[in-house]
Protein backbone atom coordinates (compact mmCIF):
# COMPACT_ATOMS: atom_id res chain seq x y z
CA UNK A 1 0.00 0.00 0.00
CA UNK A 2 2.84 2.40 0.88
CA UNK A 3 4.55 1.66 -2.44
CA UNK A 4 1.34 2.47 -4.32
CA UNK A 5 0.93 5.70 -2.34
CA UNK A 6 4.48 6.81 -3.06
CA UNK A 7 4.12 5.92 -6.74
CA UNK A 8 0.90 7.82 -7.31
CA UNK A 9 1.09 10.64 -4.76
CA UNK A 10 4.83 11.37 -4.72
CA UNK A 11 6.46 10.21 -7.94
CA UNK A 12 3.68 11.30 -10.31
CA UNK A 13 3.37 14.95 -9.11
CA UNK A 14 7.17 15.18 -9.02
CA UNK A 15 7.52 14.08 -12.63
CA UNK A 16 4.55 16.16 -13.83
CA UNK A 17 6.03 19.32 -12.30
CA UNK A 18 9.47 18.51 -13.67
CA UNK A 19 8.09 17.91 -17.17
CA UNK A 20 6.09 21.15 -17.16
CA UNK A 21 9.12 23.23 -16.21
CA UNK A 22 11.63 21.37 -18.38
CA UNK A 23 9.44 21.50 -21.50
CA UNK A 24 8.16 25.06 -21.08
CA UNK A 25 11.53 26.47 -20.03
CA UNK A 26 12.91 27.29 -23.48
CA UNK A 27 9.77 28.99 -24.88
CA UNK A 28 9.20 30.93 -21.66
CA UNK A 29 12.81 32.16 -21.61
CA UNK A 30 12.49 33.23 -25.24
CA UNK A 31 9.25 35.04 -24.41
CA UNK A 32 10.92 36.84 -21.50
CA UNK A 33 13.75 37.87 -23.84
CA UNK A 34 11.28 39.25 -26.40
CA UNK A 35 9.46 41.15 -23.67
CA UNK A 36 12.85 42.48 -22.50
CA UNK A 37 12.23 41.18 -18.99
CA UNK A 38 15.90 41.35 -18.14
CA UNK A 39 17.88 41.39 -14.93
CA UNK A 40 19.18 44.71 -13.62
CA UNK A 41 22.14 44.05 -11.33
CA UNK A 42 22.64 46.09 -8.14
CA UNK A 43 25.25 48.79 -8.59
CA UNK A 44 26.64 48.05 -5.11
CA UNK A 45 26.96 44.32 -5.83
CA UNK A 46 30.13 42.40 -6.75
CA UNK A 47 31.75 43.50 -10.02
CA UNK A 48 31.66 39.89 -11.24
CA UNK A 49 27.86 40.09 -11.34
CA UNK A 50 27.79 42.78 -14.00
CA UNK A 51 27.92 40.07 -16.67
CA UNK A 52 24.49 38.92 -15.42
CA UNK A 53 22.90 42.15 -16.59
CA UNK A 54 20.44 41.35 -19.35
CA UNK A 55 19.75 37.78 -18.23
CA UNK A 56 15.98 37.10 -18.42
CA UNK A 57 14.29 37.37 -15.04
CA UNK A 58 10.85 36.52 -13.58
CA UNK A 59 11.68 32.83 -14.09
CA UNK A 60 9.75 32.08 -10.92
CA UNK A 61 6.76 31.85 -13.26
CA UNK A 62 8.20 28.51 -14.38
CA UNK A 63 8.36 27.18 -10.82
CA UNK A 64 4.80 28.25 -10.04
CA UNK A 65 3.51 26.81 -13.32
CA UNK A 66 5.11 23.45 -12.56
CA UNK A 67 3.76 23.24 -9.02
CA UNK A 68 0.24 24.45 -9.78
CA UNK A 69 0.09 22.38 -12.97
CA UNK A 70 0.89 19.24 -10.98
CA UNK A 71 -1.40 20.23 -8.10
CA UNK A 72 -4.59 20.10 -10.18
CA UNK A 73 -4.25 16.30 -10.34
CA UNK A 74 -4.35 15.71 -6.57
CA UNK A 75 -5.79 18.85 -4.96
CA UNK A 76 -9.24 17.28 -4.45
CA UNK A 77 -7.77 14.41 -2.45
CA UNK A 78 -5.43 16.66 -0.47
CA UNK A 79 -7.29 19.83 0.62
CA UNK A 80 -4.50 20.72 3.07
CA UNK A 81 -2.29 21.74 0.15
CA UNK A 82 -4.68 24.58 -0.78
CA UNK A 83 -3.30 27.14 1.72
CA UNK A 84 0.24 26.34 0.56
CA UNK A 85 -0.71 26.95 -3.07
CA UNK A 86 -2.59 30.15 -2.20
CA UNK A 87 0.33 31.41 -0.12
CA UNK A 88 2.84 30.66 -2.88
CA UNK A 89 0.65 32.37 -5.47
CA UNK A 90 -0.01 35.35 -3.21
CA UNK A 91 3.64 36.00 -2.48
CA UNK A 92 4.53 35.13 -6.08
CA UNK A 93 2.20 37.87 -7.32
CA UNK A 94 3.85 40.39 -5.00
CA UNK A 95 7.23 39.30 -6.35
CA UNK A 96 5.92 39.54 -9.92
CA UNK A 97 4.82 43.15 -9.37
CA UNK A 98 8.20 43.92 -7.82
CA UNK A 99 9.99 42.35 -10.80
CA UNK A 100 7.72 44.11 -13.30
CA UNK A 101 8.56 47.52 -11.87
CA UNK A 102 12.28 46.70 -11.97
CA UNK A 103 12.02 45.57 -15.58
CA UNK A 104 9.81 48.41 -16.79
CA UNK A 105 11.81 51.09 -14.97
CA UNK A 106 15.15 49.37 -15.71
CA UNK A 107 16.33 49.65 -12.12
CA UNK A 108 17.33 47.24 -9.34
CA UNK A 109 14.65 48.47 -6.92
CA UNK A 110 10.99 47.61 -7.46
CA UNK A 111 8.09 48.13 -5.05
CA UNK A 112 8.58 50.59 -2.24
CA UNK A 113 9.43 48.87 1.03
CA UNK A 114 6.18 49.79 2.76
CA UNK A 115 4.13 48.65 -0.25
CA UNK A 116 5.93 45.33 -0.21
CA UNK A 117 5.53 44.76 3.54
CA UNK A 118 1.86 45.77 3.46
CA UNK A 119 1.15 43.31 0.65
CA UNK A 120 3.06 40.56 2.47
CA UNK A 121 1.03 41.18 5.63
CA UNK A 122 -2.22 40.88 3.65
CA UNK A 123 -1.20 37.54 2.15
CA UNK A 124 -0.10 36.35 5.58
CA UNK A 125 -3.49 37.35 7.01
CA UNK A 126 -5.27 35.22 4.39
CA UNK A 127 -2.96 32.31 5.20
CA UNK A 128 -3.59 32.68 8.95
CA UNK A 129 -7.38 32.85 8.39
CA UNK A 130 -7.35 29.73 6.22
CA UNK A 131 -5.32 27.77 8.77
CA UNK A 132 -7.29 28.74 11.85
CA UNK A 133 -10.87 29.07 10.60
CA UNK A 134 -11.14 26.77 7.56
CA UNK A 135 -8.72 23.93 8.23
CA UNK A 136 -8.64 24.54 12.01
CA UNK A 137 -4.96 23.60 12.11
CA UNK A 138 -3.21 23.86 15.44
CA UNK A 139 -0.54 26.55 15.51
CA UNK A 140 1.36 24.75 18.27
CA UNK A 141 4.94 23.92 17.31
CA UNK A 142 6.62 20.53 17.52
CA UNK A 143 9.77 20.66 19.60
CA UNK A 144 12.75 19.12 17.78
CA UNK A 145 14.38 16.07 19.36
CA UNK A 146 11.59 15.48 21.88
CA UNK A 147 9.09 12.67 22.18
CA UNK A 148 6.22 14.48 20.44
CA UNK A 149 6.20 17.51 22.75
CA UNK A 150 4.81 20.79 21.42
CA UNK A 151 5.19 24.45 22.29
CA UNK A 152 1.96 26.46 22.31
CA UNK A 153 1.98 30.24 22.80
CA UNK A 154 -1.80 30.53 22.87
CA UNK A 155 -3.03 33.96 21.78
CA UNK A 156 0.51 34.85 20.69
CA UNK A 157 0.50 32.17 18.00
CA UNK A 158 -1.00 34.53 15.41
CA UNK A 159 1.52 37.38 15.92
CA UNK A 160 4.29 34.78 15.83
CA UNK A 161 2.88 33.41 12.56
CA UNK A 162 3.07 36.89 11.01
CA UNK A 163 6.62 37.39 12.29
CA UNK A 164 7.81 33.98 11.07
CA UNK A 165 6.17 34.35 7.67
CA UNK A 166 7.58 37.80 6.89
CA UNK A 167 11.01 36.75 8.15
CA UNK A 168 11.12 33.57 6.04
CA UNK A 169 9.85 35.30 2.88
CA UNK A 170 12.50 37.98 3.03
CA UNK A 171 15.27 35.60 4.12
CA UNK A 172 14.56 33.44 1.06
CA UNK A 173 14.64 36.56 -1.09
CA UNK A 174 18.08 37.52 0.28
CA UNK A 175 19.38 34.02 -0.45
CA UNK A 176 18.57 34.40 -4.15
CA UNK A 177 21.85 36.03 -5.18
CA UNK A 178 23.84 33.38 -7.06
CA UNK A 179 23.05 31.12 -9.99
CA UNK A 180 21.24 28.07 -8.63
CA UNK A 181 21.67 28.98 -4.95
CA UNK A 182 18.09 29.44 -3.73
CA UNK A 183 16.80 26.72 -6.07
CA UNK A 184 19.34 24.17 -4.83
CA UNK A 185 18.94 24.94 -1.14
CA UNK A 186 15.15 24.95 -1.34
CA UNK A 187 15.23 21.68 -3.29
CA UNK A 188 16.76 20.01 -0.23
CA UNK A 189 14.21 21.67 2.06
CA UNK A 190 11.38 20.46 -0.19
CA UNK A 191 12.75 16.89 0.00
CA UNK A 192 12.73 17.25 3.78
CA UNK A 193 9.06 18.24 3.72
CA UNK A 194 8.20 15.29 1.46
CA UNK A 195 9.68 12.84 3.98
CA UNK A 196 8.36 14.74 7.02
CA UNK A 197 4.85 14.92 5.57
CA UNK A 198 4.88 11.16 4.95
CA UNK A 199 6.12 10.39 8.45
CA UNK A 200 3.63 12.75 10.10
CA UNK A 201 0.76 11.96 7.71
CA UNK A 202 0.32 15.70 7.22
CA UNK A 203 -1.44 15.50 3.86
CA UNK A 204 0.93 17.79 1.93
CA UNK A 205 3.47 15.31 0.55
CA UNK A 206 2.26 15.56 -3.08
CA UNK A 207 2.64 19.34 -3.08
CA UNK A 208 6.14 19.09 -1.60
CA UNK A 209 6.99 16.45 -4.21
CA UNK A 210 5.71 18.75 -6.97
CA UNK A 211 7.98 21.48 -5.60
CA UNK A 212 10.94 19.09 -5.79
CA UNK A 213 10.10 18.32 -9.41
CA UNK A 214 9.59 21.96 -10.35
CA UNK A 215 12.93 22.97 -8.82
CA UNK A 216 14.76 20.12 -10.55
CA UNK A 217 13.33 21.33 -13.85
CA UNK A 218 14.12 24.95 -13.05
CA UNK A 219 17.75 24.18 -12.20
CA UNK A 220 18.21 22.95 -15.77
CA UNK A 221 18.05 26.63 -16.72
CA UNK A 222 19.20 28.38 -13.55
CA UNK A 223 22.38 26.50 -12.66
CA UNK A 224 25.63 28.30 -13.47
CA UNK A 225 25.75 30.03 -15.89
CA UNK A 226 22.07 30.85 -15.50
CA UNK A 227 19.90 31.29 -18.58
CA UNK A 228 17.12 32.74 -16.45
CA UNK A 229 16.75 34.26 -12.97
CA UNK A 230 13.76 33.47 -10.77
CA UNK A 231 13.46 37.07 -9.56
CA UNK A 232 11.28 38.02 -6.61
CA UNK A 233 8.45 36.12 -8.34
CA UNK A 234 10.25 32.90 -7.50
CA UNK A 235 12.01 33.77 -4.26
CA UNK A 236 8.84 35.09 -2.59
CA UNK A 237 6.85 32.07 -3.80
CA UNK A 238 9.45 29.64 -2.46
CA UNK A 239 9.50 31.50 0.84
CA UNK A 240 5.74 31.00 0.94
CA UNK A 241 6.19 27.29 0.31
CA UNK A 242 8.67 26.95 3.17
CA UNK A 243 6.64 28.74 5.82
CA UNK A 244 3.27 27.28 4.76
CA UNK A 245 4.67 23.73 4.69
CA UNK A 246 6.20 24.26 8.12
CA UNK A 247 2.87 25.36 9.60
CA UNK A 248 0.90 22.54 7.96
CA UNK A 249 3.30 20.03 9.55
CA UNK A 250 3.76 22.01 12.80
CA UNK A 251 7.50 22.14 12.10
CA UNK A 252 7.99 25.89 12.52
CA UNK A 253 10.83 25.33 14.99
CA UNK A 254 12.61 23.16 12.44
CA UNK A 255 13.05 26.10 10.04
CA UNK A 256 16.23 27.36 11.78
CA UNK A 257 17.66 23.83 11.41
CA UNK A 258 16.78 22.90 7.83
CA UNK A 259 16.83 26.53 6.71
CA UNK A 260 20.01 27.62 8.47
CA UNK A 261 21.31 29.01 5.17
CA UNK A 262 18.32 31.38 4.94
CA UNK A 263 18.82 32.39 8.57
CA UNK A 264 22.52 33.14 8.14
CA UNK A 265 21.90 35.09 4.93
CA UNK A 266 19.34 37.30 6.68
CA UNK A 267 21.41 37.69 9.85
CA UNK A 268 24.46 38.74 7.84
CA UNK A 269 22.47 41.65 6.42
CA UNK A 270 21.10 42.67 9.83
CA UNK A 271 24.57 42.49 11.41
CA UNK A 272 26.21 44.33 8.53
CA UNK A 273 23.71 47.20 8.49
CA UNK A 274 23.54 47.48 12.28
CA UNK A 275 27.30 47.46 12.78
CA UNK A 276 27.82 49.88 9.88
CA UNK A 277 25.51 52.42 11.53
CA UNK A 278 26.86 51.94 15.07
CA UNK A 279 30.53 52.01 14.08
CA UNK A 280 30.30 54.92 11.71
CA UNK A 281 31.02 53.03 8.51
CA UNK A 282 32.86 49.84 9.52
CA UNK A 283 31.80 46.41 8.25
CA UNK A 284 31.77 42.89 9.69
CA UNK A 285 31.56 41.18 6.29
CA UNK A 286 33.20 42.18 3.04
CA UNK A 287 29.69 42.35 1.62
CA UNK A 288 26.24 41.13 2.63
CA UNK A 289 24.30 38.86 2.19
CA UNK A 290 26.70 36.14 3.26
CA UNK A 291 27.18 34.55 -0.17
CA UNK A 292 28.67 37.83 -1.44
CA UNK A 293 31.18 37.78 1.43
CA UNK A 294 32.46 34.40 0.27
CA UNK A 295 32.59 35.67 -3.33
CA UNK A 296 34.83 38.53 -2.28
CA UNK A 297 36.96 36.04 -0.34
CA UNK A 298 37.74 34.40 -3.68
CA UNK A 299 35.20 31.57 -3.76
CA UNK A 300 33.60 30.85 -7.13
CA UNK A 301 29.82 30.85 -7.43
CA UNK A 302 29.73 27.11 -8.07
CA UNK A 303 31.74 26.39 -4.92
CA UNK A 304 29.49 28.56 -2.74
CA UNK A 305 26.35 26.90 -4.12
CA UNK A 306 27.84 23.44 -3.62
CA UNK A 307 28.87 24.16 -0.01
CA UNK A 308 25.50 25.70 0.90
CA UNK A 309 23.70 22.80 -0.81
CA UNK A 310 25.71 20.13 1.01
CA UNK A 311 25.27 21.95 4.33
CA UNK A 312 21.50 22.13 3.81
CA UNK A 313 21.32 18.44 2.87
CA UNK A 314 23.09 17.51 6.10
CA UNK A 315 20.90 19.86 8.14
CA UNK A 316 17.76 18.33 6.60
CA UNK A 317 18.97 14.88 7.62
CA UNK A 318 19.55 16.26 11.11
CA UNK A 319 16.05 17.73 11.04
CA UNK A 320 14.52 14.38 10.14
CA UNK A 321 16.19 12.78 13.14
CA UNK A 322 14.48 15.38 15.29
CA UNK A 323 10.98 14.30 14.28
CA UNK A 324 9.04 12.61 17.08
CA UNK A 325 7.79 9.82 14.81
CA UNK A 326 11.19 9.00 13.26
Amino acid sequence: MLETFIKHDIVIPLFIAFAIVAISGVPIIRLLQRLKARQTVREDGPDSHKVKTGTPTMGGILILAGIVGAAVFFINDYPRVIPIILTMLGFGIIGFLDDYIKVSKKRSLGLRAWHKITAQLLVTAVFAFYLTYILEVSLAMRLPFTDGKVLDFGVMNIPILFLVTIAVINAANLTDGLDGLLGSVTLMVAVFFVVAALLLEAGIAPLAAATVGALLGYLLYNSYPARVMMGDTGSFALGGFIVASAYLTQLQLFIPIIGLVYVLEALSVVIQVGYFKMSGGKRVFKMAPLHHHFELCGWKETKIVAVFLIATALLCILGLTGLSKW
